[in-house]
């Protein structure tokens, strides 16, 4: 009995010969993708599209709610210091200050045909709460802001004093 062996002619990988054995497999090398590969290709790249334009919207909306805070602090600094500007007498008469106010995002607009964000702005001067020797020469003032924004009603709040020696005086 003979045994004989065939040597078979070594193929570099990046070689254009085919293999003629396997003729699905010399189709597939000319062929390029199938339909199925290219289907989940174009699946992956969609999810991830949707899922970037998701954080864009997410991001965008964090930033316009970041921005009406920021007003809405703005708001509050600027009514807070304009009350400290009264005199003592001015900031203790009954109805001097108005109770109410309100304000628009983009500044000095008459609300009334505003469609930006409106804040509403309510302000209370009570007693000093503290039992002190210059409780009399002190008054706390309480502003709070009321705005909606994307159908939900948000609230910022300040405290603060105003007292009878305080900036009034080097301005008057």
């Amino acid at each position: 009995m003979r045994i004989s062996f065939r040597k078979e002619k070594a193929v570099a990988a990046d070689s254009n010969v085919t293999d003629r054995s396997n003729p699905c497999r010399a189709n597939r090398e000319a062929a390029g993708f199938t339909i199925t590969e290219v289907v989940i290709a174009i699946l992956i790249i969609a999810i991830g599209a949707a899922a970037l334009m998701g954080c864009f919207s997410y991001g965008f909306r964090v930033i316009g709610q970041i921005q009406e805070n920021q007003r809405a602090t703005q708001v509050m600094v600027e009514k807070a210091e304009t009350l400290r500007l009264y005199s003592w007498d001015q900031v203790n008469t009954s109805g001097f200050i108005p109770a109410n106010f309100s304000a628009t995002y983009d500044g000095d607009y008459a609300t009334s045909n505003y469609t930006g964000t409106i804040y509403t702005g309510q302000v209370t001067i009570g007693a000093f709460p503290y039992n002190t020797s210059y409780k009399d020469k002190m008054r706390r003032l309480d502003l709070t802001l009321t705005w909606t924004s994307q159908n939900t009603t948000r609230t910022r709040s300040l405290t603060t004093y105003i007292a009878k020696d305080g900036i009034q005086n080097y301005v008057y």
